[in-house]
């Protein structure tokens, strides 16, 4: 706790208080994590909750520039603590900013820069599970993140077990909808097309009410599963058969996206989890490399309510960054005179050689 200076409260969560610090030693800017010891289920022997432990455990395996950073964990008057980078807003507050108008470009690096993301956690056999706008998080550079990995999971092939309840509900894949326990990446693909179709429209693109809802908000526009379109859905846990409802063509809703953009989406949200594209495959997609080219990060839209901040911040952190070079600079010349202060050492040879001459 000594490294850094705690400066304010800035959220607080399931399993703890975030704070603003500074890092002392640097003038980095973090957000320090307080986890909760709470005496509840689903905790090891010191209180400290599995889902807490689950998530230092895999953040300090991921290591990506899509993925929030975790600096340093430490624990101190019997609490522990996580160090992230500091991230200045997430997706959903780009989403609702009605002062902000997204461009074909600006949408597409931020899916670029999700896929990469999410593409990291499945090449490292993780699922995040519970990808949503709001657990999408900026950075100071425009660098979108992945975080929050509170319900991340270890997968293998073949599937394990998990519990269905996953993902926030307007996100969740039908799978997990009709009680699915042993599934895989699909998920969060479908949580991505989600999210992808919300970029387009700004708002939610399947907001149900509760999961029978849900289900039937899936179906009126994207149809209704069967055995036909999806093998097997009629044999799991929770499935019900809706009325039979016509899909509503992705060109009908999305009138403005590119051929491209309309082929990714419809390869994302397949009712077969089988058949819906991979993170990797996504990637090289053509909607990627057609069209216009997506937009630098540094140069995506920011919330107006944080351009004032943002900016302030930048200033600070680039004085720091002066400071630091100044001090570096400074450290250097020191060592520079100290070295061309100490006496050259006398050469003996050269000396005796020179008494031999004499000599002679």
């Amino acid at each position: 706790m000594d490294k850094y200076n705690i400066e304010a409260l800035i959220g607080e969560g399931t399993y703890g208080v975030v704070s603003r610090a500074t890092v002392k030693a640097t003038g980095q800017i973090v957000a320090i994590k307080k986890i909760r010891k709470i005496l509840i289920q689903n905790q090891t022997d010191d209180g400290i909750n599995f889902s807490a432990i689950r998530e230092i455990k895999i953040l300090q395996e991921l290591k990506h520039d899509n993925v929030v950073n975790l600096l340093d964990i430490f624990a101190h008057k019997s609490n522990v603590y996580l160090v992230f980078e500091l991230m200045q807003w997430d997706l959903q507050e780009v989403i609702e900013d009605k002062s902000i108008i997204l461009k074909p470009a600006d949408i597409k690096s931020y899916m670029k820069m999700l896929l990469q993301g999410i593409e990291a956690c499945h090449r490292n056999w993780v699922l995040h599970r519970d990808l949503k706008p709001n657990n999408l998080l900026m950075s100071i550079n425009g660098d979108l993140k992945l975080a929050d990995f509170g319900l991340a999971r270890q997968y293998g092939s073949p599937n394990k077990v998990f519990s269905p309840q996953a993902v926030t509900i307007f996100y969740r894949a039908p799978e997990l909808l009709f009680g699915a326990k042993s599934y895989g990446p699909s998920v969060d693909i479908w949580s991505i097309g989600c999210i992808f179709a919300e970029l387009m429209l700004r708002t939610p693109y399947l907001p149900g009410t509760g999961e029978i809802d849900q289900l039937r908000k899936i179906c009126s526009a994207l149809g209704t599963p069967n055995e036909s379109n999806w093998p097997g859905v009629t044999c799991l846990p929770n499935y019900i058969k809706f009325t039979d409802h016509p899909a509503t063509p992705f060109k009908q809703l999305f009138t403005a996206a590119s051929d491209e953009a309309i082929d990714l989406i419809s390869k994302m949200l397949l009712f077969n989890p089988s058949n819906r594209i991979s993170a990797a495959d996504a990637l090289n997609h053509p909607y990627f490399t057609s069209g216009v080219k997506h937009t630098n990060p540094a140069d995506l839209p920011v919330p107006f309510a944080k351009k004032a901040s943002l900016l302030q911040q930048r200033q600070v952190l680039a004085q720091v960054q002066q400071q630091l070079l100044q001090k570096q600079q400074q450290q250097q010349q020191q060592q520079q005179q100290q070295i061309q202060s100490q006496p050259e050492p006398i050469q003996v040879d050269n000396v005796e050689q020179t008494q031999q001459a004499q000599q002679v």
